[in-house]
């Protein structure tokens, strides 16, 4: 099977299609795409400082919220 595309010949909408065509592809069997451990690790960092009170969950709303404010 040839892999060869002219990316650089692509627009932004084909780039985004092939990459949106590749993501589905790949999510179908996560269990073949491990993850890097440091994600692991980046997650239960995130558990003990939620558990610790360092740190709470956000609603998504308010989350989007106030990242739009930040960009304004």
């Amino acid at each position: 099977m040839s892999t060869d595309v002219a990316i650089e010949s692509m627009t932004l909408t084909e780039k985004l299609a092939l990459m949106e065509r590749l993501w589905s592809d790949l999510s179908r069997r996560p269990e073949d795409v491990p993850s890097p451990q440091w994600h692991g690790e980046v997650l239960a960092e995130r558990i003990a400082a939620v558990r610790e009170g360092r740190t709470e969950f956000v609603d998504w709303d308010a989350a989007k919220k106030r990242l739009r404010e930040r960009l304004e």
